[in-house]
């Protein structure tokens, strides 16, 4: 165990890459090139606090709603289960914070040979949860993950890699991406409180997203603008067995992405914050851009993921059956590259 940004953490590091992962909530904190230096997952630009540490009356810096505990302690890649997105206020007010337990709970986190493994079980949701993460090459990471349902009921989950990356590696106007997108969809709320450019609940195809006032804009670099925010949603190529996204900075020439089933997750998210939010702990300073690959479109309560039921056809959400474990794996890697590719390098 060692301590990374005053938080409890364990490391996983060969002679390119060093991994951190926390604790508590879990997160994939860091995924460091070692010859750059650069960390393209995010930090937020607020002190890190452990979930276990959080009270709502002595910690007002976090805000006071349902993700203010998730926030506290939030860091890089965090895992959402079984929501994805905020509580219901019958759930919020029963102490269900957003993107549920999994962000917030504490894990059993060890280094077992050349593997570092974590588990943990969510009492509320009635799930044990186990990630198993290993090098594949110098530069790629393989992850593999089980959740098994303790409840003797068959039931609906979300299930959602929450990977948000920050600066310096996000740089507004200059850090461009990469994925296997096809069908896409703008939120269907005003998700930057009305300073938003894309056009609310517009459908399109990847990478042109409709701009409120007319025309598109080309979503494989980060907004130039001063102030913005937006989500949307994506299909993963359903031609195609294996999807990714991949994220560039020219600056550095650092390349990251991350490859996966299609199958385990059809979809991918696009959270893009860029000073917008001003209520605390973000205080109109934060850059990010998350890359949510999971089982669900959008984040939203679980009413709302099941009512919608499915989107472009194909389900918003997965099936666990009684005293079942599902598995799935899929790999991220860290290089440098002069170019920005279109296609995953390794």
């Amino acid at each position: 165990m060692t301590t990374y940004r005053n938080r409890r953490a364990v490391q996983l590091e060969n002679e390119t890459v060093r991994l951190t992962v926390l604790a508590e909530g879990g997160h994939l904190a860091e995924l460091r090139h070692k010859p750059t230096g650069v960390n393209p997952l995010w930090t937020p630009p607020w002190p890190s606090l452990e979930p276990s540490a959080y009270d709502a009356a002595q910690h007002p810096e976090y805000g006071a709603n349902a993700e203010s505990k998730l926030l506290a302690g939030l860091m890089g890649h965090n895992l959402c289960m079984d929501l994805f997105g905020g509580p219901s206020e019958a759930e919020a007010a029963a102490g269900m914070t957003v993107h549920g337990e999994a962000s917030v709970a504490s894990y059993d986190v060890s280094v077992a040979g050349d593997a570092l493994i974590q588990r943990a079980t969510f009492p509320q949701a009635q799930l044990r949860f186990a990630r198993t993460i290993s090098f594949a090459a110098p530069t790629v990471v393989h992850i593999a993950e089980e959740v098994e349902n303790l409840a003797a009921l068959d039931r609906p989950i979300a299930w959602t890699q929450h990977v948000t990356l920050g600066p310096p590696f996000i740089e507004p106007g200059v850090t461009q991406f990469r994925a296997s997108a096809t069908k896409s969809k703008v939120s269907e709320s005003d998700f930057a409180a009305g300073q938003g450019y894309m056009k609310i609940g517009a459908e399109f195809d990847w990478p042109h997203v409709p701009h409120l006032n007319g025309g598109t804009v080309d979503m494989r670099t980060f907004s130039a603008l001063p102030v913005s925010g937006a989500f949307s949603t994506h299909l993963m190529d359903p031609r195609r067995e294996r999807a990714f996204f991949l994220a560039w900075s020219p600056k550095s020439q650092v390349l990251l992405g991350y490859m996966w089933n299609r199958a385990d997750f059809p979809w991918l998210g696009i959270w893009e914050e860029n000073r917008c939010r001003t209520t605390p702990p973000w205080n109109g300073r934060t850059i990010t851009r998350g890359l949510e690959f999971g089982v669900s479109p959008l984040p939203e309560t679980r009413r709302q993921m099941i009512e919608r039921g499915s989107l472009f056809g194909v389900p918003a959400y997965r099936w666990i059956s009684a005293r079942q474990t599902l598995r799935v794996e899929y790999r991220a890697f860290i290089t440098t590259a002069t170019a920005m590719p279109d296609e995953p390098p390794v």
